[in-house]
């Protein structure tokens, strides 16, 4: 339990620390390796360093599964190292990089200058995603064994789905003998007409906006859940946005098949009535009210099993343009945790926070593999933010560290706010005004 001289340890003090599954007026220790101590009071001699954290909530570091950082191939939108920082500003100690870049990393040629790229840029844990087909072209599976020789055990083709049923039932198969995960983006293009930017229903019609209907998620979702049925792949279903789509995971669950998903923050608190332009503009899309409360329900009764946050950044040139030519997505990284705990857990005492810590730390981390992770707890990751739960301030998207302020909710009130953020026991982001300093 004492520290050692290369392993000098820090004690933060006056913390409510979340331990146990509830706030508790605890000290903790913790070196760069591990957390050593949780007590109600540590010998301060123990600590090289001492933080008083007093009026602040001590909070496991958040997972996000669905993150695109954007680098290598579009640092005009975001860098591993500017979304990494917003990750860092949101709470989130770890988060996996969507594959879809230039070029993609689909081979170990590809992989490997990307995972040097990131350990010399991210300030938070940056797991990248192989992808399910060779530059996600949807044609070959991708070599998963050449690619765990450089640890990577996950796999998507965020962004574009894999359309042929062939393909995606051999990428299931190899991906069982490799004991790999994919993380999988549904969506039938057949269901798509050029210019769709919105669900399909009376509001789009209203506005004169293509719609995208539920099955074009739903329809490629049942298939694979099929698929999976008998291909005992680990599979996790991405951004579920329709109540049909929660519909055949729960049918999919009750007849066993290993079948996670997530759902986006966005979906849990927009639908398709606030859309009033591209900064709403999503994929899959902000659907009906009917469609929200089945996702909310879904992920309380389990048939969801996580929030994911689906960032997205892009320039604000391209987030100018008209509703039928704009990009789809948001950020979100910054925005996620403040908004669901003010929504959920105060304004509406529906969750508990630690249902949320459940949903945005425990559970992702659980099943993508992620050892000692997502808890403060002795043995565990030193990873964890400091929050102020009791401060209301307004989304200013001009603030963040993404280099992307397409969001929705600039202008919203929170009262909940990130003021710290540790990664590996070292503090990796710091907000200016906090006093941590």
């Amino acid at each position: 339990m004492m520290t050692t001289e290369n392993k000098p340890a820090v004690l933060i003090k006056n913390a409510q620390i979340f331990t146990d599954g509830c706030l508790q007026n605890l000290q903790i220790l913790f070196n760069e390796e591990e957390i050593l101590r949780i007590a109600p009071a540590i010998d301060e001699a123990l600590a090289k360093t001492v933080i008083d954290a007093k009026g602040l909530a001590l909070l496991p570091g958040l997972v996000d599964t669905h993150v695109h950082l954007r680098e290598p191939g579009f640092e005009a939108k975001e860098t591993i190292k500017t979304g990494s920082l917003a990750a860092a500003a949101g709470g989130f100690t770890t988060i996996f990089a969507m594959p879809n870049l230039k070029p993609a990393p689909s081979t170990v040629e590809t992989m490997k200058p990307y995972m040097e790229k990131i350990a010399r840029h991210a300030a938070v844990r940056v797991i990248p995603f192989g992808t399910i087909t060779d530059n996600e072209a949807g044609a070959t599976p991708t070599d998963y064994k050449a690619l765990k020789t450089l640890g990577c055990r996950w796999f998507s083709d965020d962004g574009v789905g894999v359309a042929s049923g062939a393909v995606m039932q051999k990428a299931m198969k190899q991906a069982v003998e490799e004991d790999v995960l994919f993380s999988c983006h549904t969506e039938d293009m057949n269901y798509r007409q050029p210019g769709a930017s919105v669900h399909a229903g009376p509001y789009a019609k209203e506005n004169g906006w293509t719609g995208i209907p539920s099955a074009c998620e739903s329809s490629q979702l049942i298939r694979d859940l099929e698929f999976a049925r008998t291909i005992p792949v680990k599979y996790h279903a991405d951004h579920i946005s329709a109540k049909e789509s929660v519909e055949a995971l729960a049918a999919a669950k009750a007849d066993g098949v290993n079948c996670t998903a997530e759902v986006t923050a966005h979906h849990l608190l927009l639908e398709d009535k606030d859309v009033t332009g591209p900064m709403f503009k999503m994929n899959p899309p902000l659907r009906s009210h009917e469609d929200r409360m089945a996702l909310i329900e879904g992920l309380e009764n389990g048939t969801l099993d996580f929030i994911a946050n689906d960032h997205a950044p892009h320039t604000m040139e391209e987030k100018s343009r008209p509703m039928e030519q704009a990009p789809f997505g948001i950020v979100s990284l910054e925005t996620s945790f403040p908004l669901l705990y003010t929504e959920f857990v105060e304004k509406q005492k529906r969750w508990s926070l630690k249902q949320l810590i459940e949903w945005m730390a425990e559970k992702p981390a659980a099943r993508f593999g992620l050892e000692k992770t997502g808890r403060i707890q002795e043995g565990y990751r030193p990873d964890f933010f400091l929050a102020d739960l009791n401060t209301s301030y307004v989304i200013d998207p001009q603030s963040f560290e993404s280099m992307g302020k397409n969001t929705p909710f600039g202008g919203w009130t929170s009262c909940a706010r990130v003021e710290q953020t540790w990664v590996e026991g070292r503090p990796v982001w710091t907000r200016a005004d906090s006093g941590l300093n």
